[in-house]
């Protein structure tokens, strides 16, 4: 049963919790990607259509002025809203918002290069949920293994971890 897009925060968070966990206390990155994975299947209603990037996903890691410089790591779900404008408008945008939980980390010599690693993101991915979004999820997860540094990050507890949902960019 698809879920409304103002949602998409509060049923993530449910699932975190079903799982054991605490959206402001993540202690395994890999159960929060599990977490993360389970929500992506879920359909959400009021966002564009996938012909129009309505829904997509992505793993971004850096350093970040809002959380102190600290090493993060983030998985985010963005939602293309439609407007409400008159669709056949080819000037009409939708509105992007960002359900993301970031997880915090304390320095250590590991991730000590983060910053030069040449990639801050995955990119996002737009495929289609069920088969397709399960084997997209298991490309991004070997890609962020394919760096050292962030496959020891995600053997880490994070110190600290938010969720939200945010208007994007």
């Amino acid at each position: 049963m698809p879920i409304p897009w103002t949602s998409s925060a509060d049923v993530f968070a449910r699932i975190l919790r079903r799982r054991g966990i605490e959206p402001d206390a993540v202690g395994a990155v890999d159960a929060a990607w599990d977490a993360f994975g389970e929500f992506l299947q879920i359909e959400v209603e009021g966002i564009e259509g996938p012909g129009n990037d309505g829904d997509g996903f992505i793993a971004e890691w850096g350093r970040w002025d809002w959380n102190d410089d600290q090493p993060s790591l983030s998985f985010g779900r963005l939602l293309a809203v439609g407007d409400g404008g008159d669709r056949d408008d080819p000037d009409r945008q939708p509105q992007y918002w960002k359900v993301e939980l970031e997880l915090v980390f304390a320095e250590d010599p590991a991730w000590a290069d983060l910053d030069g690693l040449g990639h801050q993101d995955t990119g996002f991915d737009h495929r289609r949920i069920g088969t397709p979004r399960s084997a997209a999820l298991r490309e991004m997860r070997r890609f962020i293994e394919s760096y050292p540094q962030l496959a020891a990050m995600w053997r880490t507890a994070p110190t600290r971890s938010s969720l939200t949902l945010e208007r994007a960019g």
